[in-house]
């Protein structure tokens, strides 16, 4: 009867640990999430969006560190205002984008959290992909907004959660070998990435 009852308690444990646990879906039906890419090279400055985003992330709002989950982005929907640098940028001598059709960014560990109301920042841990080349990255004070009960402001007919994440960070096309100390006059080794993105609770 002991063993009984200890179990139901320790199980009774677990469930509450994992009770505020949400899975949040970032394929957005407006279309409004969204990644910013710029190049700053002496010659030329690039500034291109792309918004095919998906991806789940798990969240819970009494343990922001806890934090895990995978975004990706559709490749080929990349845009640059100028017909033929985005035609450059989609075909095979730089992304490659028939072949590496996602970006994708899965987290392994979330550090430094601080939270101040419903808003939390982390630096937030994970394997990069893009060009079919991983690797590791830290983006530093990724904001986290946990919105409860406002998934209705964006979809009426909708009830749940909201999460919010926005983020900037650098990364380095040599890392991902798209044309390694080519080009830099006009576009430039550096690439910088600003992240606005929300997800909806799923139940």
């Amino acid at each position: 009867m002991k063993t009984i009852t200890l179990f139901l308690a320790l199980t009774g444990l677990n469930l509450a640990a994992f009770a505020d646990v949400e899975n949040f879906d970032f394929k957005d039906p407006k279309g409004v999430n969204n990644v910013v890419f710029r190049t700053d090279a002496p010659l030329e400055s690039i500034n291109g969006t792309a918004t095919g985003i998906s991806g789940s992330v798990s969240y819970d709002a009494a343990s922001p560190g806890s934090l895990k989950g995978k975004i990706i982005v559709d490749a080929a929907t990349l845009h640059v205002p100028n017909a033929m640098m985005q035609g450059h940028l989609q075909g095979a001598n730089w992304l490659e984008v028939a072949k590496n059709p996602e970006i994708t960014f899965e987290t392994t560990s979330v550090d430094n959290v601080k939270t101040d109301g419903n808003m939390t920042t982390a630096d937030v841990t994970g394997n990069f992909t893009l060009h079919g080349v991983s690797k590791q990255i830290t983006i530093p004070g990724v904001k986290i907004t946990f919105l409860k009960d406002k998934l209705k402001d964006r979809f009426p007919n909708l009830q749940g959660d909201l999460l919010v994440i926005r983020a900037a960070f650098t990364i380095k096309r040599s890392d991902f070998n798209i044309n390694k100390g080519q080009f830099e006059d006009k576009v430039s080794d550096e690439i910088q990435l600003n992240l606005s993105i929300a997800g909806q609770a799923v139940h």
